[in-house]
């Protein structure tokens, strides 16, 4: 490659990293001088690409906003950075994008790729494995997420149909994943951030429906669109928090109270913030310290190896049935302790 051609299109790759850029930085940046830079403009305008020129004392020039810029001009790491990416987001289930539209867009990005660097890319991907399984796809349309964002960044009011777990339009505050309100058709949502969390994800807000906070998850919306006007979020807690909080507390089969000795820290280090509730309870005056966990669950078989995981003194508060899975659990530790055999059923 010439050096002229090199450096024009270096001159492209440093207009496609944003902002405007003064004749001087770009002179220098190309080792050139001023004179030469406007020859390289015009030699990119020629080729039909979108500079702008801007006037004032901090002019220069720039790329017109939303141009789709080919060449993709992409360094070794950025395109490495961008294919991985696009792995990672597919096996992780927060890639926003249905069906096959990852691997279309790697497709994509390697076919305009210098051969030199697709060729040590598909080198990377093709020795690439992973110690855990993908996570199940739980994507959301582009046609939810684009106006449910739009409407979360200008707090616009947000109309949406959505079906919750047991197939029925309904919301409720871990998602309509368990329970709630039922029925069908449109609600108004006054939207106030999207969260990712365990590969899906979630829009929480008000539901004017029914006057409460509510968790969506946005694979369960069928439709949105955004409203006239404009709402004012409320303070306190973060979306990230507000969801964390629903599924904490959705209702399921078993509700789980136990009091664990430690700092609230202590324990929220040790149990997810999706999965208990931890506040400061009153001590029994040992000076030690309590919280008071609150879990839901479907079942309670795992609970007990989870509350020795802890290795704090905990009391078991309700339900009755769990005091005894811990007790059995007890039982067959102190058994492994002593190296003694199990009974054979």
């Amino acid at each position: 490659m010439s050096r002229p051609v090199s450096r024009v299109l270096t001159l492209l790759e440093l207009l496609q990293s944003g902002g405007v850029r003064t004749v001087a930085e770009l002179a220098d940046r190309l080792g050139v001088g001023e004179r030469t830079v406007r020859r390289y403009v015009d030699h990119l305008v020629d080729l039909d690409v979108p500079v702008e020129s801007v006037r004032g004392r901090y002019g220069g020039y720039r790329l017109a906003p939303g141009h789709r810029m080919p060449p993709l001009m992409l360094t070794d790491d950025e395109a490495l950075a961008v294919l991985l990416g696009l792995v990672a987001g597919r096996r992780t289930g927060i890639t926003a994008a249905a069906g096959t539209a990852g691997e279309t867009a790697a497709a994509k990005v390697r076919r305009v790729l210098p051969e030199r660097l697709r060729d040590r890319l598909d080198a990377v991907l093709d020795s690439l494995t992973f110690t855990t399984a993908p996570t199940g796809s739980a994507a959301p349309d582009a046609a939810v997420l684009l106006p449910v964002a739009d409407a979360v960044r200008h707090h616009r009011p947000l109309a949406i149909r959505y079906t919750g777990g047991s197939g029925a339009g309904s919301g409720s505050g871990s998602g309509g994943s368990r329970s709630g309100r039922s029925g069908s058709g449109e609600r108004t949502v006054y939207p106030y951030g999207l969260v990712a969390h365990a590969g899906r994800w979630y829009v929480t807000g008000r539901d004017l429906s029914v006057g409460a906070d509510r968790t969506f998850r946005l694979d369960r919306i069928h439709g949105a669109r955004v409203l006239p006007g404009t709402f004012e979020p409320p303070p306190g807690p973060g979306p990230a928090e507000r969801v964390l909080t629903a599924l904490a507390t959705a209702p399921y089969r078993h509700e789980v109270t136990v009091r664990v000795r430690g700092t609230a820290e202590e324990i929220r280090a040790r149990l997810p913030r999706s999965l208990a509730v931890v506040a400061a309870a009153d001590d029994d005056g040992d000076g030690g310290g309590w919280c008071r966990v609150e879990i839901r669950a479907e079942r309670l078989d795992w609970l007990p190896g989870l509350l020795a995981s802890l290795d704090r003194p905990f009391v078991v508060e309700r339900p009755d049935e769990l005091r005894g899975l811990v007790a059995d659990l007890a039982g067959r530790l102190m058994d492994a302790a002593r190296g003694t055999a199990p009974p054979r059923d």
